[in-house]
């Protein structure tokens, strides 16, 4: 009798941001999971909203080419008042996912709360809680100053737990529009 093969997998997750934006990438080796790398690109430093859109594709598209990750989970971004900041999140978050898409990666998004039910067990958790319980799972030690690298972590943790790459997950943009065509604004 042979061994049996354990699939592995990489999920990078990712906290889309205009001034800092949360990475964290995870292994998936049946249902072992090991930290691989987290942490955040600082935007501030960029003056243009449009120079901060051309750092994020290039920055995220370095990272997926140096960890090789088989899936994107982002975090959707949650509803505000301000329409200019959720019009700049949206950017953000739209060239996070055009970078995936670049290299054929499948993305899935995932609201906060179910980000925070997946990690915690409650959908109102705070930040740190969500921390607090991936220092746990995860098995490490310092916890960032900033907590959109855990946030990333967890959507990474909430993918997999999710079983992987949903029926939203899109190869392409061919298979992102016809996945969501409710997104698609005719014209």
């Amino acid at each position: 009798m042979g061994k049996a093969i354990i699939k592995e997998q990489i999920i990078l997750g990712l906290d889309p941001g205009t001034n800092v934006m949360g990475y964290g990438l995870i292994k998936v080796t049946g249902q072992k999971l090991t930290l691989l790398q987290f942490g955040v690109i600082h935007l501030k430093k960029y003056v243009t909203h449009e120079l901060k859109l051309k750092k994020i594709f290039e920055r995220v598209l370095s990272i997926i080419d140096e960890y090789h990750p088989d899936e994107v989970a982002l975090e959707a971004p949650f509803f505000g008042k301000n329409v200019q900041s959720m019009l700049k999140l949206g950017r953000a978050q739209g060239v996070a996912m055009s970078a995936a898409l670049y290299r054929d990666i499948p993305i899935t998004e995932y609201a906060p709360k179910k980000v925070k039910v997946a990690v915690t067990g409650n959908g109102n958790a705070s930040k740190e809680q969500v921390a607090a319980m991936l220092k746990q799972l995860l098995k490490f030690d310092e916890t960032p100053k900033l907590l959109d690298a855990t946030d990333a972590l967890g959507v990474a943790i909430c993918h997999h737990f999710q079983g992987g790459t949903q029926k939203k997950g899109s190869s392409s943009w061919k298979a992102f529009i016809t996945d969501n065509p409710s997104r698609i604004k005719k014209t």
